[in-house]
């Protein structure tokens, strides 16, 4: 009985000391503009409460276990050119803003584009069909893809070609239960694959295999071993027509669902990974892709909690790397930004003024560069889109510029950034 009411006394009397230490921690930050900064440079919190919350969770990293990282191991596809940029240039109806997109992107210091080649808009019709007769005259399906292949290596820009979003043909059901599901066989998009990387072979080295196969919207039901399925029948056909080729994996969503069923939109990335690695995925990527956004703090936030989405969450990612013996394998981030949404429309990806995002933009791509010796490129999400029918969505305000191609302040500031990194 005595020692019960002893340990209570000392639980509460630690509960005294936190509150009283957060206190005088606040009372101390609020006066001080250099300890903020230094609050900031940890927890990525720009308000004084977060900073005070954030301290004391960053505090706690050193009673938990960090990320196995092996740093000093030689990995392959890392050092390069960082910067990278999404782009929609399929969506332009003339070829001269598709240059002028490049032209600009070039322009600011990019020399990587991710950009999608559509299965549904190049297979259109039927298995083997690459004609578009969506509307007369009719033409050739490849036609546009074959306009940016040829002003990327005229710009000088390195594409990373997604692969992905099947044609209907290809389910028995439609587009019934969404349009970005696998097909029904996977050979058609072996086939797929086969037909993309020999048409372009020696002109497009780097392929990626799918979209955020962790979340139900771009698979349907989740299913780790089935995507590695789909995944070694794209590395082997890949490789069938370029030996050469560089084959990442498709973009982990970071999630914190531990299966498809807790929210109905995926499973956490990290089980994923895992469940990829069971299933044998290893051998049939070359890169690890991963989302890099920041959410609802700043890429200094080194808070390291598996179950908070922040921008310190490709250490993990490496760690299961490194555990399964992929220590020589880069990280690739396949979309990185902070949202500048507007006030009218809820901040469901955070909310931040353009000015801080562009400043957030730099900071990330400094992180990556001084901190983590196995990322590789990280690709902006994104240039721009075509028109402004997407303005009642928040992911349209993720863009660099204007569909009228006038820049935001995040285009200048990553400028700025690679003229002085070259």
């Amino acid at each position: 009985m005595v020692r019960n009411e002893m340990l209570r006394f000392h639980m509460r009397l630690i509960g005294v000391l936190v509150i009283l230490t957060v206190i005088a921690a606040g009372t101390v930050l609020a006066f001080h503009e250099p300890l903020r900064a230094w609050a900031y440079a940890y927890t990525g919190e720009e308000d004084l409460l977060p900073q005070v919350k954030g301290m004391a969770q960053v505090a706690s990293n050193l009673v938990r276990s960090q990320p196995r990282l092996r740093d000093g191991v030689q990995v392959q596809h890392a050092d390069v050119n960082p910067l990278g940029i999404n782009t929609f240039l399929q969506l332009e109806v003339e070829a001269t803003k598709r240059e002028r997109s490049l032209q600009m992107i070039r322009d600011a210091g990019f020399r990587w584009i991710r950009q999608e080649f559509v299965w549904e808009d190049i297979e259109i019709h039927g298995k083997g069909d690459f004609e578009d007769r969506r509307h007369e005259p009719y033409r050739s399906a490849w036609g546009k893809y074959d306009n940016i292949v040829d002003l990327a290596r005229k710009y000088d820009i390195e594409i990373i070609c997604r692969l992905s979003n099947p044609p209907s043909w290809t389910r028995a059901d439609g587009d019934a239960h969404g349009t970005y599901i696998p097909p029904d066989d996977y050979d058609d998009f072996g086939d797929f694959v086969y037909a993309v990387v020999s048409r372009y072979r020696g002109r497009i080295r780097y392929y990626q295999i799918w979209n955020e196969p962790n979340l139900v919207r771009e698979w349907g039901v989740v299913s780790a071993s089935d995507y590695v399925r789909l995944l070694q029948i794209a590395y082997t056909r890949a490789r069938e027509a370029d030996p050469e080729v560089v084959i990442l994996a498709g973009a982990l969503s970071a999630t914190i669902e531990l299966d498809d069923r807790e929210w109905g939109k995926g499973i956490n990335d990290f089980i994923y990974l895992q469940q990829m690695y069971d299933a044998g995925a290893g051998p049939y990527f070359d890169i690890l892709s991963m989302q890099g956004y920041g959410l609802y703090s700043g890429p200094t936030d080194r808070r390291m909690r598996p179950r908070v989405l922040n921008f310190s969450r490709p250490l993990y990612i490496r760690e299961i790397m490194v555990a399964n013996g992929d220590a020589h394998k880069p990280i690739w981030i396949s979309e990185l930004d902070w949202s500048p949404v507007p006030d009218d429309i809820p901040p469901v990806y955070g909310r931040y003024s353009e000015g801080t995002r562009a400043r957030y933009v730099v900071e990330a791509y400094e992180r990556m560069q001084e901190e983590w010796p196995w990322m590789g490129v990280a690709c902006f999400w994104f240039f721009k889109r075509a028109d402004e029918s997407e303005r009642d969505q928040a992911w349209y305000y993720f863009r660099m510029v204007e569909p009228d191609f006038t820049p935001l302040p995040v285009y200048d500031a990553v400028k700025a950034y690679a003229a002085l990194s070259r």
